[in-house]
């Protein structure tokens, strides 16, 4: 009896020594971040972003955000210009699968993220539906991975299309569509290219050249113009549209549907919006681990998921604002669309065939 009850308060002093080291660990990052004054962040042209998180974090900590907002490829081709001239000007980068699994990572573009976890609520593994900060890269230390929702396939305005005239995915390919579906360009890497990888590899060859050519979609670089076409019913189906862009204009009134699964399909799950990484020799190093951390918290998740609508991954976060079909179901199987050796590998063999199938089909 003494002897348990001497080890439970050995066990519950060590505890508390452990907890007061790492608060005082915090507040020297913390004061030491001041100093820097500054993280610089590179990410997605963001309005969740831009409005919300960026206000809030340096509101609660006095440290200014550069945001390098863009395209990953442009961003990423501007450090990679910078570094061969040895500036190193971005802290902490919150990219899409693709860019950072097959650019950042093997690359080296990035240095450990895990060392910089600390705040007590995000190292703890109850916070966290996968039972821990859940780092994807081969050597889990690399990328984070912190949200996890269901892919939405397609919007669709209920103004001009009925909900019954779209439960499969094969109903896109009739010629009532022809003209009036819109997409980011399968040929051109990113989302578009990734979206058509996994309808080839569910649905085959022959669904991806009837969609991408006899269906005739119109493609556009920018990605808010896809939701203005859509709100307004010149492009009816959208099948690259964002949540965050839909958003303001369903509280505006637009009848706006996102179908999350259809009956052909297996449903899929992904990490986006972003994953999160440091980059390598990190100019701001106390300021990107207060960033990275805080991101992680439940503040942080929580503004970002409500802002975007998407499901994250801890189990602390208020999940009642999402659409149900964004939230996984216990006892569904998904496909992870955000998987690591998917994404090095297997969306990169199944894009090359969709681009090879739809050049030979007269796509350029």
């Amino acid at each position: 009896m003494l002897r348990a009850m001497f080890l439970s308060l050995l066990l519950a002093t060590t505890a508390l020594a452990q907890q007061k080291g790492s608060e005082t660990e915090w507040n020297k990052t913390l004061a030491a971040a001041k100093k820097e004054s500054r993280v610089a962040i590179a990410g997605s042209p963001d309005p969740v972003m831009r409005n919300e998180i960026i206000p809030k974090f340096t509101s609660r900590f006095g440290i200014q955000v550069e945001f390098i907002a863009g395209r990953a490829s442009q961003y990423i081709a501007k450090v990679q210009t910078e570094r061969s001239a040895g500036i190193y000007s971005v802290d902490i980068f919150m990219t899409g699968v693709d860019s950072t699994v097959n650019t950042l990572y093997p690359q080296k573009l990035i240095d450990p993220l895990r060392p910089l976890m600390t705040l007590s609520e995000v190292v703890d593994p109850s916070k966290w539906k996968s039972g821990k900060l859940w780092f994807i890269d081969p050597e889990e230390k690399f990328v984070l991975r912190v949200f996890q929702s269901v892919n939405g396939l397609f919007f669709y305005n209920a103004d001009h299309v009925k909900a019954e005239e779209v439960r499969t995915s094969k109903d896109l390919l009739h010629p009532k569509w022809r003209g009036k579906i819109s997409t980011d360009d399968p040929m051109v890497a990113g989302t578009g290219a990734a979206n058509a990888a996994m309808l080839f590899v569910q649905l085959g060859a022959e669904f991806v050249k009837r969609l991408y050519i006899d269906q005739q979609p119109v493609f556009s670089r920018e990605r808010r113009q896809y939701t203005d076409w859509l709100a307004r019913g010149t492009y009816p189906i959208c099948l690259n549209c964002r949540e965050d862009d839909v958003k303001p204009l369903r509280q505006e009134g637009f009848k706006l549907v996102e179908v999350f699964e259809t009956a052909d399909i297996t449903p899929r799950v992904n990490g986006s919006p972003w994953l999160l990484t440091l980059a390598n020799k990190a100019p701001h190093p106390n300021a990107a681990r207060v960033f990275a951390n805080w991101i992680a918290s439940k503040e942080g998740l929580e503004i970002y998921s409500r802002g975007y609508g998407a499901a994250t991954l801890r189990t602390d976060v208020d999940e009642s604002f999402l659409g149900r079909g964004a939230v996984p179901r216990a006892g569904v199987k998904y496909l992870d669309d955000t998987e690591w050796s998917w994404t090095v590998s297997g969306r990169r063999e199944a894009r090359d065939k969709v681009q090879q199938l739809l050049r030979e089909h007269g796509k350029k």
